[in-house]
């Protein structure tokens, strides 16, 4: 019989802590692959930092003993510095921070996480006295890191849920499959659940993805999620009763895709704010949005002349394509804001194969201001007046939808919309379900099928902590 002789430093070995001093031993010793295992129960005022190095394919792994039973509170905070470290299984609760953030990935700003991940950890109540006290929950520095399957609920105060901070060179971070629930109006700007970037770097790249998360009851203000950089991509998440819309604010090139947006006729639920360039709108899906403003389903901003980094740059080049809006108030608002110093209208932009489809009272479209070459094809808007001029862009038909099994609006076999769009858009190779899209492309975001469905709604019973 062959016997197998490992090295010493290829066996992965587990270090056991029950205070921070106790981990930062651990981590004089830890290799790659190795696990530090935090023992449950009550950790208060712990301040830990997980400063280490592992390898591609070997992290190293700080967990607690039993999901959910490490309870860390008092002023307890967490910093990441190094490279392929894993963080799982934390409870925050009930405690709160005078500055700065609950988790920061980095130990400062010479330190930073790379290749890091956060996981299967909650922050629940973790709030101040005074809600003007503004700090993060969690903080993105470095590249290439990703936060999944966390539960945040309940944040009062000021400052971002969940921040990407920016540098020179692009991010690349992941956030997915996270249950972000029930934030409560602030009152004042600060109340986001996600921002990436700043206006000071908005200018500047981030290549973030936000996808898989789902939404429910985020209300701390207008921007729901605030997009400040460029290049970013938000798909497949799912807003449910969210007083707020994804706002793309500052930044360029932004790609928005295959998420769900259930109003419940909320009438501050919106969609989706467009400011800036060469941003694409598509496969996304709205029903029961009964915002209106800057709250409507979806909304093309005006902007400023010369615009410093903190206003409004001019919409250009947007491209909306492809969604289904069902039963929404006021769905598209053009040049909202409109004054003498937001002067400037949409330019360029293109409306093209969408399906919406409304009884409500108001208009389907209102321009607060006429926006600059505007082009519409291949669009069907039904049920409420249209609220412009006819266009040949846009028919007048019933898409004869119906309420399907699974709560979505589809179209019937005997629909119009089917095999009727028009126009070339070769990135549009899929539907919101995640099925092909085939040569005749249908309108709007569901492409009549018989192939499986990919792609559904995500709730919170499949999104946030396994505990």
């Amino acid at each position: 019989m062959a016997v197998l002789l490992l090295p010493v430093s290829l066996i992965a070995e587990e270090f056991w802590a029950s205070t921070p001093s106790e981990i930062s031993a651990a981590l004089q010793q830890v290799q790659p692959g190795d696990t530090i295992t935090m023992t449950n129960g009550i950790w208060t005022n712990a301040e830990i930092l997980f400063k280490a190095n592992g390898a591609a394919g070997d992290s190293i792994l700080l967990r607690a003993e039993t999901p959910g039973r490490v309870l860390l509170n008092g002023s307890s905070r967490l910093r990441i510095a190094g490279s392929y470290l894993i963080v799982s299984g934390l409870y925050f609760k009930g405690g709160s921070r005078p500055s700065g953030s609950v988790i920061e990935f980095r130990e400062n700003s010479g330190n930073l996480a790379n290749h890091s991940r956060l996981t299967n950890t909650v922050i629940v109540d973790y709030n101040p006295s005074n809600i003007n006290t503004d700090y993060k929950w969690v903080s993105l520095y470095g590249v290439n890191n990703r936060v999944d399957h966390c539960y945040f609920r309940n944040k009062t105060h000021s400052g971002t849920t969940l921040v990407v901070w920016l540098s020179n060179t692009p991010n690349y971070h992941r956030i997915d499959h996270n249950y972000f629930a029930f934030r409560p109006e602030l009152g004042f700007n600060g109340g986001e659940t996600i921002r990436i970037g700043t206006s000071d770097w908005s200018m500047y790249d981030s290549y973030t993805t936000v996808e898989y998360n789902y939404f429910e009851e985020c209300n701390g203000e207008t921007e729901i999620i605030s997009n400040k950089s460029g290049h970013n991509t938000f798909r497949y998440n799912t807003f449910y009763n969210c007083d707020g819309i994804l706002t793309l604010r500052h930044g360029n090139f932004a790609e928005v895709y295959g998420n769900f947006f259930f109003g419940a006729n909320n009438t501050g639920a919106g969609g989706v704010r467009i400011i800036g360039e060469d941003h694409k709108v598509y496969n996304n899906y709205f029903q029961d949005l009964y915002g209106s403003g800057y709250h409507s389903p979806l909304v093309f901003m005006n902007g400023v002349p010369n615009s410093p980094l903190n206003r409004y740059f001019q919409v250009k080049r947007a491209l909306v394509m492809f969604n289904t809006f069902v039963n929404c108030r006021n769905t598209i608002l053009v040049g909202a804001g409109k004054d003498s110093e937001l002067s400037l209208p949409p330019l360029d932009c293109m409306i093209a194969n969408n399906v919406i489809y409304t009884t409500n009272s108001g208009q389907i479209i209102d321009y607060e201001d006429t926006p600059v070459n505007m082009q519409y094809e291949g669009n069907v808007m039904f049920g409420s007046p249209l609220g412009i001029d006819a266009n040949p862009g846009i028919t007048a038909v019933d898409p004869q939808l119906v309420f399907a099994a699974d709560s979505l609006w589809r179209p019937e076999n005997t629909s119009p919309l089917i095999d009727a769009a028009v126009g070339n858009y070769p990135d549009v190779t899929n539907d919101v379900d995640g099925q092909p899209r085939d040569a005749a492309k249908d309108i709007g975001a569901d492409e009549f099928s018989a192939e499986p469905i990919l792609i559904r709604p995500v709730s919170g019973e499949n999104t946030g902590s396994d505990w």
